[in-house]
């Protein structure tokens, strides 16, 4: 079977890039695969980070692709839809996180010929920070797909009510399994110049206001001296309304910040030294996060918004907090500590879902579906 897989790849960088790069290697093990990339994601105005591609101290996985579309010019989306069509694929996979991308993955969907059938990978359908756009544009792009892969039970529920007689499966976020194997707690600590035993508590990731790294920042406030707090990841956007919050913590020595994009190759340090994962999130889908923290089989609490309850708390691989609110945080994280026995629980939850969640069954089950459209 011939599948193409139109969306980011190397240089390109990030947990999509990284979705696709695993998704293109595992389909190719049984399938022929031609991966297409974009020759401009964004334009710089949209996007709020340094930096949308790898830069020379990266260790992205190099995928091989052809840069076509650019989703700001409508000659390139037919140039893109003409080479699609051309190379005869039986299956075209594109992934749709924001309405930015509707128009050209919509016109490249409807142009690819009849044969092809289009499957729409959703990280979400309602964007976390919506425009008045988003509808109208999501509806075009869902109207050129044959089916979909949700993620979650939220961007299903989205998905149906945009789309009430879509064809879809849904589908756990596979593990991200390629950062390595995690190091001894001392020696990651070590690397991050933290004070060894602590109560080390992760925020991981893009840094955007509705993940709700202020609500953490609140919530650290009243956490006694036995608590760190370590922050990892770039910051779209200004990160100086999050430097006022620490500089007012009478423990701001404990909170260690870096403020950068995470490299692949030292992910693991930073997943090696925590004790938990917490994900205070204002709004979410699912979350790349997670499958970080199953690989290095560190539990998480998270709060109780998209298919965050679904993911972590009905598997039991952590604490979900009723509320996106400080007080609702610092109590999950009090009791999570308080008992020793629930670190061990949802370690053991998360063995289980590390044999569910491969590549493989993912794959396997993409294409089973494609077969029925």
């Amino acid at each position: 079977m011939k599948i193409a897989v139109l969306s980011c790849f190397y240089p390109y960088r990030g947990g999509i890039a990284q979705f696709n790069a695993n998704l293109y290697f595992e389909l190719g093990k049984s399938d022929i695969v031609r991966a297409f990339n974009f020759t401009r994601q964004y334009p710089d105005i949209l996007f709020p980070g340094k930096t949308q591609y790898v830069t020379p101290d990266d260790e992205a996985m190099p995928v091989e692709s052809t840069a076509t579309l650019d989703t700001a010019n409508p000659i390139s989306w037919a140039r893109t839809a003409k080479m699609i069509r051309e190379w005869q694929p039986d299956i075209l996979i594109m992934r749709y996180w924001m309405s930015w991308f509707a128009p050209s993955l919509g016109y490249v969907a409807r142009h690819v010929g009849k044969n092809c059938k289009v499957i729409g990978i959703l990280d979400n359908v309602v964007p976390h920070e919506p425009r008045f756009f988003d509808t109208p544009f999501t509806k075009y792009f869902l109207g050129g797909c044959d089916g979909f892969v949700t993620m979650c039970d939220s961007v299903t529920s989205d998905l149906l009510r945009l789309r009430p007689d879509a064809k879809y499966i849904m589908r756990n976020h596979p593990l991200y399994s390629h950062f390595g194997e995690k190091l001894p707690r001392e020696e990651a600590e070590r690397r991050l110049g933290l004070a060894p035993g602590k109560r080390n508590i992760l925020f991981f990731g893009l840094i955007r206001h509705y993940k709700g790294l202020d609500i953490l920042l609140e919530a650290f406030s009243g956490l006694g001296e036995e608590y760190q707090l370590i922050i990892a990841g770039e910051p779209y956007g200004s990160f100086e309304p999050y430097s006022k919050i620490i500089e007012g913590i009478p423990g701001k020595g404990r909170i260690h910040v870096f403020p950068s994009y995470i490299k692949d190759s030292q992910v693991k340090d930073y997943f090696s030294a925590a004790d938990v994962t917490v994900l205070p999130y204002r709004s979410a889908t699912q979350s790349g996060i997670s499958s970080v923290s199953y690989h290095f089989e560190v539990p998480m609490i998270v709060t109780d918004t998209g298919g965050l309850k679904q993911t972590i708390g009905e598997t039991g691989t952590g604490i979900v907090a009723e509320e996106a609110a400080p007080e609702c945080i610092r109590a999950e994280i009090e009791k999570y500590f308080g008992c020793p026995e629930t670190a061990a629980r949802c370690i053991g939850n998360i063995r289980k879902e590390k044999q569910r969640l491969s590549w493989e069954a993912f794959c396997r089950s993409l294409t089973d579906f494609a077969g029925t459209l």
